[in-house]
C-alpha cells in the first residue's frame, strides 16, 4: 500500500494522490463492504417486525441458511427446488461465459493485430456504441427480436426453414443470446489489452518454424493471454450469474434464475433475512468457483490485475 501511494504521489503529486486515495477508500467501504456486512448480518437474523427488532427475540441464527439447504419440510429433507434453481443457474452463467470467450476471442485478435489507427478505432466505436442503450431497453429489443412474431421467426418461415414459430423465449434461446450479448464488451477488452502487449515478433517466429495458425494460438497467444482470458471470464460469469433484467424479461414462463428468489425474498415475500442469505449463498459460491478455476489454470489475482 505504502509503495502504491508513493507511486501515486510520484506520479500525480500529493493533492491528486490523496483525493484519489480517499476517493476510491470512500467507494470501496460505502458502496461495497458496508452493504455486504449488512447483508451478512441480516442473513444471520430472524424475520421479524420492526416492533421486536432489537429485543430480546433479535438473536443470531442459522435459521435462513437451514432454509436454504432443507427448506420448511423435514429436519432431514433437502431443499432440492432452490439449489437446482442455483445449480441450472451457475450452469447458464458457465455456458454464457465460454460461448462470449468463443465469440471474443477471434474479434479481440483482430483488433489487437489486425487493425490499426483509424480502422482500430473504428471497429472500438461499433462496439461501444450499442451500449449507449439501456440495458433493459436492450432486453425488450431481444424479446422482440425472438418473439413468435419477430425477425428470426419471420425470416426463418419466410425462407422455409421452419413451417411454424419456434418458441425461443421458453427454450431459453432468447436469455442466453441476450445474456451474452450483455457482457460481451467485458470480455473483449481483457483480452484485447492483453493481446496488444504481445510482441508480433513472437508470432512470426512462431510461423517462420512451422507452426499453423492453430498452433500459434494455442502455444504463444493464448498462454501470453491467459491474464485476460481469467480476467473477462470472471466478470462475464459474476454478473451473468447476478443476473436480474435479462432473466425478469427474457426467461421463459418455466425458468427462473436465482437472482429472482433473492429478488422475491426481499419484496414479494418480505423476508429481508432470507433474501441476505439467499444472495450470500450466491456470491460465495461464484467467489469459490473463480477461485478454483484460476487455480486449476495457474492464473493469480495479480496476474488479472495487471
Amino acid at each position: 500500500m505504502r509503495d502504491l501511494f508513493y507511486d501515486l504521489v510520484r506520479r500525480n503529486g500529493m493533492a491528486v494522490s490523496i483525493y484519489l486515495m480517499l476517493a476510491v477508500s470512500l467507494w470501496v467501504f460505502i458502496l461495497i463492504i458496508l452493504p455486504q456486512l449488512t447483508m451478512l448480518d441480516y442473513s444471520f437474523r430472524f424475520n421479524l417486525p420492526p416492533a421486536k427488532i432489537g429485543g430480546p427475540e433479535d438473536v443470531y441464527t442459522l435459521e435462513q441458511y437451514r432454509y436454504f439447504f432443507q427448506g420448511s419440510g423435514a429436519s432431514d429433507g433437502l431443499n432440492t427446488l432452490d439449489i437446482g434453481i442455483l445449480f441450472k443457474t451457475l450452469l447458464a452463467a458457465v455456458f454464457v461465459t465460454v460461448f462470449d470467450l468463443i465469440i471474443c476471442y477471434p474479434v479481440a485478435f483482430v483488433l489487437a493485430k489486425s487493425s490499426s489507427g483509424a480502422k482500430a478505432r473504428l471497429l472500438v466505436l461499433a462496439l461501444i456504441v450499442p451500449y449507449w442503450i439501456n440495458e433493459i431497453l436492450r432486453a425488450f429489443a431481444f424479446r422482440i427480436l425472438f418473439g413468435a412474431t419477430g425477425v428470426i421467426n419471420e425470416t426463418g418461415m419466410g425462407l422455409g426453414l421452419w413451417d411454424t414459430p419456434i418458441d425461443f423465449i421458453r427454450q431459453d434461446v432468447a436469455l442466453y443470446a441476450g445474456l451474452a450479448y450483455a457482457y460481451i464488451l467485458l470480455m473483449i477488452f481483457p483480452l484485447y489489452n492483453a493481446i496488444e502487449s504481445l510482441d508480433r515478433n513472437q508470432i512470426e517466429a512462431a510461423r517462420d518454424m512451422g507452426a499453423n495458425w492453430w498452433q500459434v494460438h494455442a502455444k504463444v497467444v493464448i498462454p501470453y493471454a491467459k491474464p485476460g482470458i481469467a480476467s473477462g471470464m470472471t466478470m462475464v460469469f459474476m454478473l451473468t450469474s447476478g443476473a436480474l433484467a435479462a432473466p425478469q424479461i427474457l426467461g421463459g414462463p418455466s425458468n427462473l434464475w436465482f437472482t429472482q428468489l433473492v429478488y422475491q425474498w426481499f419484496n414479494s415475500g418480505g423476508n429481508w433475512p432470507r433474501g441476505s442469505a439467499y444472495a450470500m449463498v450466491l456470491l460465495i459460491v461464484c467467489i469459490a468457483l473463480v477461485l478454483l478455476v484460476m487455480r486449476l489454470f495457474k492464473v493469480s489475482i495479480g496476474e488479472i490485475k495487471q
